[in-house]
């Protein structure tokens, strides 16, 4: 995993993300109306985001729940523009490697929304997540399952090594209590494969390089695509998205 790329993709994505980003958005908007069934009340008091982005899920989070303290991260620093208007109500930014880095410790709730896929080690960053976490805090986050960006892989065989629910609910479960999971598939359709890549350049998801083809793999692909994926009219490109929100065990 190229943390550096992935950086550098999403910095050029940050003018283009909003309007490319409906699927993105709507999983946002599903997690906060799980989040206010299945978190407790009061609401939480202090807030940590990693993987904030154009801060779509920040932005809901903040406006939904108030929290006395919202802390937001980003592995691009670039981001920080993206969230001047919850700076200035009083959010923190932090820029780095949400792997890497150390968040307070005394935070109610942990959350994210389509990040966690970049992870090279999601097991690990589970391990250490519980101590973020006040006794009675949550872990929240959305990712994308097996199925996600299939039409892509089947033809490429690259892509990033999406896990299945069963696998994460497996990892968090020595740690946390799963308090709801879910996953869905969704699909979208554009006019032809050239209009899926710069969809996805446009949302930052070319991380792994995705695009660098010669004119002949490209057309291969197109050709491929259209064959496996296409009708008359359109192309499609399936989205896996999964939902948990875990609370930290007893220690």
């Amino acid at each position: 995993m190229n943390k550096r790329l992935i950086a550098e993709r999403f910095s050029k994505a940050i003018h283009t993300y909003p309007q490319e980003s409906g699927v993105q958005q709507q999983i946002a908007e599903r997690m906060i109306d799980l989040l206010k069934r299945y978190l407790p009340h009061p609401s939480p008091k202090q807030v940590v985001e990693f993987g904030c982005g154009t801060a779509h899920y920040s932005r809901l989070l903040y406006q939904t729940f108030q929290p006395e303290k919202l802390i937001l991260n980003d592995l691009c620093s670039d981001m920080q523009s993206c969230c001047i208007d919850l700076i200035d109500k009083g959010a923190t930014f932090i820029s780095g490697d949400a792997e890497k880095l150390h968040f307070p410790e005394d935070t109610d709730l942990l959350t994210s929304c389509s990040t966690l896929q970049w992870f090279e080690d999601p097991e690990n960053f589970f391990r250490h997540s519980i101590h973020y976490l006040k006794q009675n805090g949550y872990f929240a986050f959305t990712t994308f399952g097996e199925e996600n960006m299939k039409e892509i892989r089947s033809i490429t065989d690259k892509g990033l090594p999406y896990r299945p629910l069963q696998n994460l609910e497996a990892s968090l479960t020595p740690f946390y209590t799963i308090v709801h999971s879910e996953e869905t598939i969704c699909s979208r359709s554009f006019k032809s494969p050239l209009h899926v890549l710069r969809h996805l350049k446009e949302t930052g998801v070319t991380g792994t390089g995705l695009q660098r083809w010669t004119r002949r793999e490209l057309n291969h692909f197109c050709e491929e695509y259209i064959a496996r994926f296409g009708n008359h009219a359109s192309v499609s490109l399936t989205y896996h998205p999964i939902y948990i929100i875990a609370k930290k065990k007893k220690s």
